[in-house]
């Protein structure tokens, strides 16, 4: 199952569990690299749901697993104390020897250049060519191509149209969307993707510390289940329909909907759903879910109709791969 993407790694699966909040525990993402792909961690998920230092927190997974593990940064520029702490985290992973990185939403080049100086790898979220470009000009090792089958903040192209738009920048591809079934896993490496991404798929499984619930949800939808709404972080986010969806809607207030028209008032909308996202996350995380609550999740939910051990779910998809192959 040797793709640019696994060499490049050391790992022997071409599959990154995506980073999710709230979903990104330690054993998840120990769990993952263990079985051959490679686990991101999610800062806030590690420091802000699950309690941990962030440093001890990174040593912790260490002693789970020494298979290579992956850190997100959220690099978006809106908020300056948290751009200050993803500089710090990028600066501690680094010490600590995490030589994968996974950025979004905003400009790269200082998270490439202090990387590449410690021989570690960058990939960017990118939805589109403009983003692409952005990232190819700042440098980046590959794209993990976000499609409009993704939980969370999904893109707009399918599968196929992106991998067509991006692949003139001769980097390495991640599919990110869609992938719940050892066939999807397979169809997209025969695109010619070099691995994929998932993240629900990974929620369904025992080690993943979300509510039962929550994976429950996940069994019942079917693709036609996941909603778009605005009402998370101010732009899309793939949720599952629910009658607390249905009742409240997914479009932004007529306030919240200009705010988030202007230069300026945007990111402080944006801000103002985060901090409220983020508490409501980690209560459900902590606490257990509630009929207010919203499960992100992506279209894979159709291929999901089990919860199971990380090691079944990467053995299963691994085994397509390499009958593709």
């Amino acid at each position: 199952m040797q793709t640019e993407f696994t060499r490049a790694l050391g790992i022997d699966v071409p599959l990154i569990c995506g980073a999710m909040y709230p979903c990104s525990n330690p054993e998840l993402v120990a769990a993952v690299s263990a079985a051959g792909g490679i686990g991101i961690i999610q800062p806030l998920s590690l420091t802000y749901v699950h309690g941990y230092d962030f440093r001890d927190g990174l040593r912790h997974i260490r002693s789970l697993t020494k298979k290579p593990v992956g850190l997100n940064l959220i690099i978006e520029r809106s908020s300056k104390k948290y751009l200050e702490r993803a500089r710090q985290w990028l600066d501690i992973a680094l010490e600590e020897r995490i030589e994968f990185f996974v950025t979004a939403l905003g400009d790269p080049r200082w998270v490439v250049e202090k990387a590449r100086r410690n021989g570690a790898i960058v990939y960017h979220d990118v939805t589109n060519r403009r983003h692409a470009q952005k990232a190819f000009d700042a440098g980046v090792d590959g794209f993990i191509c976000v499609n409009d089958r993704a939980g969370g903040h999904a893109g707009s192209l399918p599968a196929e149209q992106l991998l067509e738009a991006i692949a003139p920048f001769g980097k390495p591809m991640i599919c990110a969307g869609g992938i719940g079934r050892p066939e999807d896993f397979a169809t997209a490496l025969g695109m010619g993707y070099a691995g994929c991404q998932l993240g629900t798929r990974f929620i369904a499984t025992r080690e993943c510390s979300a509510p039962e619930d929550y994976k429950q949800a996940i069994l019942r939808a079917d693709a036609d289940d996941i909603v778009l709404t605005e009402k998370i972080s101010g732009v899309p986010v793939s949720v599952i329909r629910t009658p607390w969806i249905e009742k409240t809607g997914t479009h932004a207030a007529p306030l919240a909907r200009w705010m988030l028209r202007g230069r300026k008032t945007k990111h402080w909308m944006r801000s103002l759903y985060a901090l409220q996202s983020v508490w409501k996350l980690k209560r459900s995380a902590t606490r257990g879910m509630s009929h207010r609550d919203f499960y992100q999740a992506g279209k894979s939910v159709a291929g999901i109709d089990e919860v199971l051990p990380v090691a079944d779910v990467v053995r299963r998809l691994a085994g397509a791969g390499e009958i593709l192959s």
